[in-house]
């Protein structure tokens, strides 16, 4: 099973819970060395990038299933608004990049791969514009942002791959335990 994103705070989860089960062979794919050295060092991990496609296809030879929790993740820019609210932008990627083109780019690698199936963790509000997530890092040009309307074109495509998928729709993620 090949996990992306998995250097974020769900793939990690997501990997550590397939190592502790034997049933799994689990890999992990990272976007950077720093991410790497921040996972157990008994996680089999690579190094690479949604967003190259060669890469990806090499990750998924041989892999009977993908768990896509890759995301493009905001972060305070250090700028306020005129309300003195924090703006947030996305250092490492527009939602746009990550969350459509790659994990397309995803969904295309494990199809030419024979991946038996794909779980891709999106988010409630896809089909809502107006939701407050979706303002997060948006230009005065109208341009950037929109990162639930791009997840949900992604799991679209998925559904439209035919591979036998899972979509995961969590209503919002905290670090507090599990129930």
């Amino acid at each position: 099973v090949l996990v992306t994103g998995a250097g974020g705070q769900t793939g990690s989860r997501v990997l550590k819970l397939l190592e502790s089960k034997p049933d799994f062979e689990a890999v992990g794919l990272v976007r950077t060395q720093e991410s790497k050295a921040s996972l157990p060092s008994t996680s089999e991990v690579v190094v690479g990038s949604i967003t190259d496609v060669a890469a990806l296809k090499q990750c998924m030879t041989g892999c009977d299933a993908l768990i896509i929790c890759t995301s493009a993740t905001p972060r305070p820019s250090g700028e306020t608004s005129a309300e003195g609210r924090p703006i947030f932008g996305f250092p490492n990627g527009q939602p746009e990049e990550v969350d459509w083109l790659g994990q397309k780019n995803q969904i295309d690698a494990a199809k030419g791969a024979d991946v038996k199936h794909v779980v891709i963790c999106g988010s409630m509000g896809g089909t809502n514009p107006d939701n407050m997530l979706n303002s997060i890092g948006k230009g005065g040009d109208g341009s950037g942002g929109n990162i639930l309307l791009w997840k949900r074109k992604a799991e679209k495509y998925l559904i439209e791959s035919g591979l036998a998928y899972t979509i995961v729709h969590p209503g919002g993620l905290t670090n507090d335990p599990g129930g």
